[in-house]
């Protein structure tokens, strides 16, 4: 079999990987990425320990190298006009999304993935026309939001694209956070936020966000991106503490963005297949686009290769399964990204008159999924001695799950830990 992966990001990159692996190095895996090697636009990714442990599943030697990249941040914070409010038992894992890159390549190569960078295939989305893709028995479509194979094939795939309302823009900033942050100031225009958190290989994450009348009101929709920059510099200098914000790269005329919600009806076509944000995207607010990419790039490769070391003898079905599995998996995943959009959308009406605790408490639970007992211990999170005791207790369970996925040996961990 013979496999053509367009698009260097996570979800090509593993899917090559997992396809070179599950055949046992019998099939011929190729993967084109347009742009140089390590190019990788943007700043961190946010991973949590569902996909760390389909890494040590799926891939324990490449799992290792990523975790030993990742940075654990294990606190995270919500401040309204500079009154912090803790949002107790979080914790998560952080990559720059450059360094994933090159470790996911670095494997490909060792695994025999034959890398084309500086490659541009199917430039207008014909993969029939282009000779890399022509005599492929499956081509991965994994391309981005701005897939040119999927808008090539819209009408097969049943492409939809939704604008949300707010406007964004990703920076970096030289201010090393170690909690995630969510900082909310309020401006002569209205409410302005942003969402922060650090990494170990690059400057920490910042993503700026408000709603349209709070961008025009403050001039950002007239200014320069650099005059812009040192706007909300000034505006967020409580939570930056005088650190400055790093552009993005390849920062244009206008960095600003809206969010697109991209969904298809089928993700194939043929022997096409769609993977990552070519076949669907989340809003960044719960930090998944990395790992769903990921998930897409294992289920991909166990329907084609169901017996671990020998391909499918029926192409068709296993993408036809692949389908049918991550689509029905999206469709609740696109459901909660919705609605922690709306309600970022809503920040504004939230806020007035609003108490920090309980505005946090929203924030908490903008996608429905707290509960009660959730509340209660939100409440209790704001006292210092009980807050160390959580952080404690997150803590001993994600040690516990390093163990049981291999990632640390049980004689290297205290037997108090192992058995809370």
């Amino acid at each position: 079999m013979k496999i053509v992966c367009v698009g260097g990001g996570p979800a090509g990159l593993y899917l090559a990987i997992l396809a070179r692996l599950r055949s046992g190095g019998r099939d011929e895996v190729l993967l084109a990425e347009r742009n140089a090697p390590a190019t990788a636009a943007g700043f961190a990714v946010t991973l949590g320990e569902d996909i760390l442990d389909e890494f040590y599943r799926t891939d324990a030697i490449g799992a290792e190298r990523i975790r030993e990249a990742a940075h654990v941040w294990d606190t995270q914070v919500a401040a309204v006009e500079g009154r912090r409010v803790h949002l107790g038992g979080r914790y998560g894992y952080s990559i720059g999304r450059a360094r994933l890159l090159d470790v996911l390549a670095e494997r490909a190569r060792q695994v025999g993935v034959k890398l084309h960078f500086d490659t541009a295939v199917a430039v207008d989305g014909d993969t029939a026309a282009d000779p890399l893709t022509a005599d492929a028995d499956v081509v991965v479509a994994a391309d981005g939001v701005n897939s040119a194979i999927r808008r090539n094939r819209a009408a097969a795939f049943g492409t939809r694209v939704a604008q949300g309302a707010n406007r964004y823009v990703w920076f970096g900033t030289s201010k090393q956070f170690t909690s995630f942050t969510f900082a909310f100031e309020r401006t002569h225009a209205g409410w302005i936020w942003f969402h922060a958190y650090p990494a170990a290989d690059c400057p920490s994450t910042c993503i700026v966000e408000c709603t349209p009348e709070t961008w025009s009101g403050l001039g950002l929709d007239r200014m320069e991106p650099r005059d812009g920059m040192r706007l909300l510099e000034q505006v967020f200098a409580r939570s930056l503490e005088g650190h400055s914000l790093i552009a993005p790269p390849g920062m244009g005329s206008s960095p600003w963005l809206t969010f697109r919600e991209v969904r298809n009806t089928s993700w194939r076509d043929g022997n096409v297949v769609l993977a990552g944000d070519a076949a669907h995207s989340t809003h960044f607010a719960i930090g998944s686009g990395t790992v769903l990419a990921v998930t897409d790039a294992i289920a991909l490769a166990e329907e084609l290769y169901p017996g671990g070391f020998a391909g499918t003898d029926d192409v068709e079905a296993a993408l036809a399964a692949y389908d049918a599995r991550r689509r029905t998996a999206m469709m609740p995943v696109q459901r909660m990204a919705r609605r922690s959009m709306e309600w970022f959308e809503s920040v504004p009406r939230r806020l007035e008159g609003a108490d920090p605790v309980d505005f946090a408490w929203s924030l908490l639970d903008r996608r429905g999924d707290q509960g009660r007992l959730h509340r209660r211990l939100h409440d209790v999170t704001q006292i210092e001695p009980v807050r160390e005791l959580r952080r404690r207790l997150t803590s001993a369970r994600r040690v516990r799950r390093a163990v049981r996925r291999g990632e640390i040996a049980p004689a290297e961990v205290p037997a108090q830990v192992l058995q809370r």
